[in-house]
């Protein structure tokens, strides 16, 4: 039995509206991740090297997460954060084990992207802050990317 070439055409079309539609709480942390490496591209140019590690996951709005590093001193450090939500806003900031502010006046927030630049004083455990400030999803994935000259 054949199926009518209309009938064919319509259920494709209802197929590719559902497939448009669905919502981006469908979107992985992997997206993310290739908007953090994304803004990493400049940096790279500038001899940055880029770690394959990352560390992710989502949070809701106004939700942070800490990530500890061990950083070195006389390495020079740039983390991005990216989510794959467009109209989310997101920071990173880098404190010593001190609780004290260690960023560089460069550090960047700029949408759905944030860098945090560090040159740290001494070698030891840095706590990376992440922050969902601010989406129009309940849960907003994000990932953390990193690299050092």
């Amino acid at each position: 039995m054949q199926v009518p070439v209309q009938r064919t055409l319509s259920a494709a079309i209802v197929i590719a509206v559902l497939l448009a539609s669905i919502p981006a709480s469908f979107a992985s942390v992997d997206d993310a991740q290739s908007f953090a490496l994304q803004a990493a591209e400049p940096y790279v140019k500038d001899g940055f090297q880029v770690r394959e590690d990352y560390w992710g996951g989502d949070l809701g709005a106004g939700e942070k997460k800490a990530v500890k590093q061990q950083l070195f001193k006389g390495n020079e450090y740039w983390f991005w954060l990216a989510t794959e939500v467009e109209k989310a806003t997101v920071s990173v900031h880098i404190y010593d084990a001190e609780g004290k502010l260690v960023e560089q006046p460069d550090s960047w927030q700029k949408g759905h992207f944030a860098g945090a630049h560090v040159i740290p004083p001494s070698t030891g455990s840095y706590f990376i802050i992440v922050t969902v400030e601010q989406s129009p999803e309940e849960r907003t994935h994000w990932a953390l990317v990193y690299g050092f000259r």
